[in-house]
């Protein structure tokens, strides 16, 4: 199935048209979000394949999905652990912690310890908006994602790739591909130097917005709220 990918411009456009013309809250498109992100977690590692998830969280809206992901993840049986060395003082994610905390989701600061113990890792660092360098005390995250032994899942785009260009040609992130990329409403241009597996997820849309955006729904099956996709992109 073709995709077409959305821009960074479009998508910015596209998440103010949800939350005004259509009355989505930035609560609902992160719960979708997250909920998404951990339904292809469980297609990617399901629990017979070991259950420890190591959740790395920005500050941003990406880190928030990580964090959502990780609630549902907890109910479904895994034992997530969050890394969020820079915590939001927005009322919106101190709730999402709140929520993690009530469930005894315990929260390190130590990375390269707690990658050593866990079976996979989702990367909710940066996403489509990440743009500029990559501050501490991620580049040392990241590093460690690129040489990483087990499988790395991204959130709408490996952190540190560019929208449009994805990979940088230096520094942290040059030699990071992560097995798995969810890509949220629609993928974004990165995908086209992406190898590994890919999921869309975005089961929300109007259809007049869809197609506003000129976003391809896929045929989500039975009840789920991501599907993975095959097959080239292209460009809107």
């Amino acid at each position: 199935m073709v995709l077409r990918t959305l821009s960074a411009e479009k998508a910015t456009a596209l998440d103010k048209d949800l939350m005004s013309a259509s009355a989505f809250s930035i609560d609902q498109l992160m719960e979708l979000a997250g909920l998404s992100v951990s339904q292809a977690v469980y297609k990617i590692q399901p629990p017979s394949k070991g259950r420890r998830v190591l959740v790395a969280c920005g500050p941003g809206n990406n880190g928030g999905d990580g964090l959502v992901a990780a609630r549902h993840l907890w109910h479904y049986g895994y034992q997530p652990t969050i890394y969020y060395p820079k915590q939001s003082k927005n009322e919106l994610y101190q709730r999402l912690v709140v929520q993690l905390k009530e469930l005894k989701v315990p929260f390190t600061d130590d990375f390269g310890s707690a990658m050593k113990e866990t079976h996979h890792v989702l990367d909710a660092i940066f996403g489509f908006s990440f743009s500029g360098e990559v501050r501490e005390p991620f580049p040392g995250v990241i590093a460690a994602l690129e040489v990483s032994q087990v499988p790395v899942t991204a959130v709408d785009a490996p952190s540190s790739w560019n929208i449009e260009s994805g990979p940088p040609k230096d520094g942290p992130g040059m030699n990071y591909h992560p097995e798995a990329l969810v890509s949220l409403t629609a993928p974004k241009p990165l995908v086209k130097y992406f190898k590994g597996r890919h999921f869309v997820g975005g089961r929300f849309l109007p259809p007049e917005v869809a197609e506003k955006y000129g976003i391809d729904m896929p045929h989500y099956p039975g009840t789920d709220q991501v599907m993975e996709v095959d097959g080239p992109t292209e460009e809107l």
